[in-house]
């Protein structure tokens, strides 16, 4: 069961199409793989086993017919709870929302059907997707596979837990700040936050994105030609693309790439991650590409004042709910917001230009470089009932330094494992590309995934 759960995407097709293996045959090592990781690890949310067999079943009947409905058909996928699906409501992770079936399948959703994939299940988050952490009011607590006493971040958090564990190929997760790239950094994944506007998502906002959350750079790669078709919803999407996704051989001789290894604010990435970090950076000096060290993007006053302005918008949304669904929003994410109360619309809208700020040097620094490498983590971990890794309503967003600029700049960046702690816990490495080189980075992934061998090993249950 252990090797078939390591198959990717492509490799399942395969035995798809030559009926050396069928979809109900594969979701059937995906469901005992379920069976025996999630009392511990807590990923899923509204998981239906039934339908997850009725739908592998009528992606068998296509298969043998030899006419599948598309590049996903019978790959069971998991989406981020904030990922509507026609008919099952959307609790934004808080036991403050009133539970009301979606209407409609969003974006992401929609292209998963259309190709025939298995969505079994949505993932965890935490509390209006805020945390980077598997806390929520209204899930059972989530946990990383790797170790079930530390935390799987967020805000991606269950999907982060399904793909370490093996539930299946494939989880999309969003990204506002690292949501995507943070818990995969956490558990090891592939995570790909695509330039904004790749993957069409609704509803759309400054900076969020959807994602790929997979074991396999290829895997992610395979699913973009399905995730980034159109849809109109999204008025910030960008045109249809042409992009041969599986196209991920690349010459780095001749690249300049830089080697972030201070985020300027925020946590200080520890020893072991810096280590991790630099070793990465010499596989791909030794490919031939010239590293060289550059300076941080942020700045603590670009980290304020993003906390002001997402401080008063959140504040916005949640001051005119009754009383006492207010009071059931985690306590920690309601202190957070609760200061938003004091923040004035001239800090406000100041803290929103700092967005600005960031974006204006991220475009400095890749005027001089063709890609960056950082830690995508700080700290290699921290405890699983954290709401963040400083556990600081006053500090929330001190992990995000070396992720949140390129969601302003609208960057794509994702994150590889780049090794293991002396604990056991993965670490992150970080690559970003221009705006728009989505594929580059992608390229970049596949040949740091080969120079390094991948990760040989997966948490197991027990």
């Amino acid at each position: 069961m252990t090797d078939l759960l390591d198959s990717t995407i492509p490799q399942l097709r395969a035995r798809f199409a030559d009926r050396t293996l069928s979809p109900s045959e594969y979701w059937q090592a995906v469901e005992a793989r379920i069976a025996a990781f999630e009392p511990s690890v807590a990923a899923l949310y509204a998981y239906d086993p039934d339908d997850a067999r009725a739908q592998a079943a009528a992606s068998t009947a296509r298969w043998q017919k030899g006419a599948p409905l598309g590049p996903l058909d019978g790959i069971p996928v998991t989406l981020k709870e904030l990922i509507a699906t026609k008919g099952t409501p959307v609790p934004l992770g808080t036991a403050a929302t009133v539970l009301t079936p979606a209407e409609a399948d969003s974006p992401v959703a929609a292209r998963m059907r259309e190709d025939g994939a298995v969505i079994f299940a949505k993932t965890t988050c935490p509390d209006y997707g805020m945390l980077s952490s598997g806390l929520s009011s209204f899930h059972p607590l989530s946990r990383n596979p790797w170790n079930t006493a530390m935390n799987p971040g967020g805000s991606s958090a269950g999907a982060a837990a399904a793909g370490a564990a093996g539930y299946g190929p494939l989880h999309i997760g969003t990204d506002i700040g690292g949501s995507v790239r943070l818990p995969a950094g956490w558990t090891g994944l592939f995570g790909f936050k695509p330039s904004n506007g790749r993957i069409p998502i609704d509803p759309y906002y400054v900076g969020r994105c959807a994602g790929p959350m997979t074991r396999t750079v290829e895997d992610a790669a395979f699913a973009m030609a399905t995730l980034s078709r159109p849809d109109g919803r999204d008025a910030t999407s960008l045109p249809p693309n042409t992009i041969d996704w599986m196209d991920l051989d690349i010459d780095v001789r001749g690249l300049r790439i830089g080697l972030m290894l201070d985020a300027g604010c925020g946590l200080e990435a520890e020893p072991e991650v810096k280590a991790a970090v630099i070793a990465g950076a010499r596989q791909f000096e030794a490919a031939g590409a010239e590293v060289i060290e550059v300076g941080p993007v942020m700045t603590r006053a670009m980290l304020d004042g993003l906390d002001d302005f997402w401080r008063a918008k959140f504040w916005g949304d949640i001051r005119g709910l009754p009383v006492e669904r207010r009071a059931r929003i985690l306590p920690y994410i309601h202190a957070w917001a609760e200061r938003g109360a004091d923040v004035t619309g001239v800090q406000a809208v100041a803290g929103f230009g700092q967005t600005m700020a960031m974006r204006k040097a991220a475009a400095r620094l890749f005027s001089t470089v063709d890609a960056v490498l950082s830690p995508t983590n700080p700290v290699v971990s921290y405890p699983a009932d954290w709401a963040s890794p400083t556990n600081d309503p006053e500090r929330p967003f001190e992990h995000i330094a070396f992720t949140v600029p390129w969601n302003m700049s609208e960057q794509p960046a994702a994150s590889i494992n780049a090794g293991f702690s002396a604990s056991g816990m993965p670490i992150g490495l970080q690559i970003v590309g221009p705006r728009f080189a989505d594929l580059t980075v992608l390229k970049l992934s596949k040949l740091f995934e080969t120079l390094t061998g991948g990760i040989r090993r997966w948490p197991r249950p027990g």
